[in-house]
């Protein structure tokens, strides 16, 4: 399609990315229809889209009647739409072009319809997504550029666009999904930070996924991280660039002596110093990798590197990425809830010595034997909470027996239920922590985090080789609990806090 003047347009989902698309495309003439399952039939009024000419209906009405195919030009998807959504099929089966909202945002910005087009750079990955845009957009920021982070960190890329004054950079955070739904999408710049299982339900394969992560690679600038075999491997259209935390050569960013190096677009043989690695934070390999794929993406749209190096020493991360949350004499309480993926957590465990794990949640088909496998030896204990608390029992089962393990959830009568999943160590647990018990002011969720916080602690005072973290790094989505990450990292540090003796700190496990 060339032009949306005139066109109908059927938006699926009616979420933040479906009433942006949506606002725009009234915006540019085209005549909207907005389907949602969240939608009644018929619609009650007072919908501001409603008042702007926007047409909503049930997904129900939608799915019902097929009749809808032959008077619509295209469907914009919110990134929640699998292929294998139903509507998508018939949209398919149709030969209707189905967008996504960022394919959406890059077409209106490549015709000039906000002025000339932007610079996009494009971070992707299975981890460290958010870090990363959000070091990149302080980056650009200090060079005395208008930037913007958005698209999955929270801002639509059309919202930025339209921002005033204008954003002429947009640093984006681009999902697997919305990379599938965005194939024209060249960016200035991007970076593929790692790869690994993730969202294997939607996208229905490991090579489906991948596949999706590497549209980041199609512009001008393809950056890869080099320590993760995957991303490694991935093709490139325009220059490539690696990063690494070993010694760069030529071609690739990396750290020497203590210091992040630029080898590829400084050519010299040693390369040039940007900051200190030390300075970096988060602390640690993840926080470092993410520092040097953000330097890679500014320095090749030439932002100076002596404001690579100011931002990087001031940025901090959000919350929710390793923050100590409270101390118990010399054992830290750590919230990384956003370490919603086995990749993500074991990243997470790697960086201390010995910890008590809370993990658990909704694993969305991704597998977990190599995350237990590989830190077994990190592991003082573990507390198992979620929907697919059983399958990490039963890799620990398979790979690391010598773990004490008890998973917590509720019962049918809404009472925490404890089990012991391995006997080891597990048998000291005091009764008071065994027994079932009821909500915490009525939450079931908050009372399984309240007990599983508790035992953390318990097993964390019991373990010969005292840990020095208990560390929430769920390893899944939460939504089977809470309403979010953010509020799952909440539930973990009140509990943290309510601990006898607990000192309630903020920042990171620096």
């Amino acid at each position: 399609m060339t032009r949306l003047s005139g066109a109908s347009v059927l938006v699926a989902g009616a979420g933040t990315a479906g009433r942006s698309a949506a606002r725009h495309l009234l915006d540019a003439g085209a005549e909207v229809t907005i389907a949602d399952t969240r939608f009644a039939d018929p619609i009650p009024p007072g919908d501001d889209l409603v008042a702007r000419g926007a047409r909503l209906v049930s997904m129900a009405v939608i799915l019902d009647d097929d009749a809808w195919t032959s008077s619509t030009d295209l469907v914009v998807v919110s990134p929640g739409f699998a292929p294998t959504n139903p509507l998508v099929e018939r949209a398919q089966q149709a030969g209707l072009p189905i967008w996504g909202e960022v394919e959406l945002a890059w077409r209106l910005d490549r015709s000039g319809r906000y002025g000339p087009p932007r610079t996009w750079l494009v971070v992707t990955g299975t981890n460290g997504k958010t870090t990363t845009v959000s070091m990149l957009a302080e980056i650009v920021t200090a060079a005395g550029r208008s930037a913007a982070a958005c698209g999955n960190i929270g801002l639509p890329i059309l919202d930025a666009m339209g921002q005033t004054p204008r954003v002429d950079v947009l640093c984006a955070e681009l999902s697997s999904f919305q990379l599938h739904w965005a194939p024209s999408v060249t960016p200035d710049a991007g970076v593929v930070l790692n790869v690994a299982e993730d969202h294997l339900d939607w996208h229905g394969s490991f090579e489906a996924y991948t596949a999706a992560k590497t549209v980041a690679l199609h512009g001008t600038v393809g950056v890869v991280g080099l320590d993760d075999a995957v991303a490694a491997g991935l093709p490139v259209v325009g220059r490539r660039i690696g990063f690494t935390q070993a010694m760069p050569v030529a071609g690739q960013l990396g750290v020497v002596d203590g210091d992040l190096v630029d080898r590829a677009f400084d050519t010299s043989d040693a390369g040039r110093r940007i900051v200190e690695a030390a300075a970096i934070h988060p602390p640690g390999p993840s926080g470092i990798a993410d520092a040097l794929a953000a330097a890679a993406l500014a320095l090749a749209v030439d932002i100076a590197p002596d404001a690579v190096a100011t931002a990087l020493r001031g940025f901090r991360p959000a919350a929710h990425r390793g923050e100590i949350v409270a101390r118990v004499d010399d054992v830290a309480y750590i919230d990384d809830s956003k370490a919603t993926n086995p990749h993500a957590a074991q990243a997470a465990i790697g960086g201390h010595r010995r910890v008590v794990l809370v993990a658990g949640g909704l694993l969305k088909g991704a597998e977990v034997d190599d995350l237990v496998r590989d830190t077994r030896s990190r592991l003082a204990g573990v507390v198992a909470i979620g929907r697919d608390r059983d399958l990490i029992v039963d890799a620990i089962a398979r790979h690391a027996p010598e773990v004490p393990t008890v998973t917590v959830f509720t019962g049918d009568d809404g009472r925490v239920i404890v089990q012991r999943a391995t006997t080891t160590a597990v048998d000291e647990l005091p009764a008071e922590l065994m027994d079932a018990g009821p909500g915490s002011a009525g939450d079931p969720a908050l009372a399984v985090m309240d007990r599983a916080v508790a035992l953390a602690a318990h097993l964390a005072v019991v373990d010969p080789d005292r840990p020095d973290a208990v560390l929430l790094a769920p390893a899944a989505a939460s939504l089977d609990m809470f309403a979010g990450y953010g509020q799952r990292g909440d539930a973990f540090a009140a509990a943290a806090r309510a601990l006898p003796g607990a000192a309630g700190v903020s920042g990171s496990p620096r």
